[in-house]
């Protein structure tokens, strides 16, 4: 584990992994006939950021750590009873801001039908993509988590813009330092019962 966290830190993130493809002055109408052409799938992954699209099908490795976030994330809840539904990549967009996204995971918390997630959470494996804080920020979802290189970071919409936190709002007492050291586990499994370990510890 100790070498694959060290992988995580150190690896080039270049574009090599994920494959990126851009295009330019696109109508909103274009957008979502890609989206139309592509279908119920969840990858590729489609992003609209005025004009722009960004076409990302991404690798077994960024797939691989989105899925574990979001399994510990869901296991974190569980076991503290607090309500939450996933959303995968749910397709959010508004036509009016010229801005839509699909998150690695998205989540809404409490039983309350939402039109937007509460939360959504990015694995940034290959850089130099869209700024999705940008397509997220005017679409206002409220939190966001990017995950790179071993770190998670949280970004929190206060007003129009998002300021960086030390902690989650909608998770306050969940130490993302922590799960984002079992993100290097070879399995779900693995990766629940050292967290859960982890966590016990400390209670």
């Amino acid at each position: 584990m100790i070498a694959r966290a060290e992988f995580f830190r150190t690896r080039d993130d270049e574009p090599q992994d994920d494959h990126i493809v851009f295009f330019w002055d696109v109508s909103w109408e274009d957008y979502e006939r890609v989206l139309e052409m592509r279908g119920d799938k969840s990858a590729p992954r489609i992003t609209y950021l005025e004009g722009t699209v960004q076409i990302m099908s991404p690798s077994r490795d960024h797939e691989a750590i989105k899925s574990l976030i979001g399994r510990l994330v869901e296991v974190y809840c569980l076991d503290r009873d607090i309500d939450f539904m996933p959303f995968g990549n749910w397709t959010i967009g508004e036509k009016k801001v010229r801005r839509a996204a699909e998150p690695d995971e998205c989540y809404v918390f409490g039983a309350e039908k939402k039109d937007l997630p509460d939360l959504a959470i990015e694995v940034e494996w290959t850089r130099g993509g869209i700024d999705k804080l940008e397509v997220y920020r005017k679409l206002g979802v409220s939190e966001v988590w990017r995950w790179r290189k071993g770190r998670i970071t949280v970004h929190v919409l206060r007003g129009e813009t998002y300021e960086d936190a030390e902690r989650s709002v909608l998770l306050p007492d969940l130490d993302l330092a922590l799960l984002a050291t079992f993100v290097d586990r070879t399995t779900v499994n693995q990766a629940v019962r050292d967290f859960r370990a982890a966590l016990a510890a400390r209670e």
